[in-house]
């Protein structure tokens, strides 16, 4: 098992359990039905055995209320509060890519995929 991995699920159960979200047997199933995934992902996420992709990560944060700084890598609280993007040297990028993510971030899903086709029109 990898250790970061058994962190994550770790973090993911405090997050669910923090937001409300369904216990016991039905955490597998609600995991898998919220976040579009097969319940054997959403299991080997809460055994620490595979981690979400990074958007999916983003989404359980977000939708969890929950730090993604925290969930992801276990830095600052559950809540965000008392993290300063000044911490670490040089992790956020410049001051315009940070002041767009989180512009970005505050879009709707509509208007992500709006930016992203017009950014990236493949």
């Amino acid at each position: 098992m990898n250790s970061s991995h058994d962190d994550f699920a770790q973090r993911l159960r405090h997050a669910l359990d923090y937001s409300g979200f369904a216990k016991g047997r039905a955490r597998i199933g609600a995991l898998a039905l919220q976040y579009n995934v097969s319940r054997e992902t959403a299991r080997k996420w809460l055994a620490g055995l595979s981690l979400p992709e990074l958007q999916r990560m983003i989404d359980i944060a977000t939708q969890q209320h929950v730090s993604f700084e925290w969930l992801s890598t276990g830095r600052g609280s559950v809540d965000g509060n008392g993290l300063s993007v000044r911490e670490g040297n040089g992790q956020y990028g410049d001051p315009e890519e940070l002041q767009l993510a989180g512009l970005v971030r505050r879009m709707s899903r509509k208007k992500r995929r709006a930016l992203i086709e017009l950014l990236d029109p493949q």
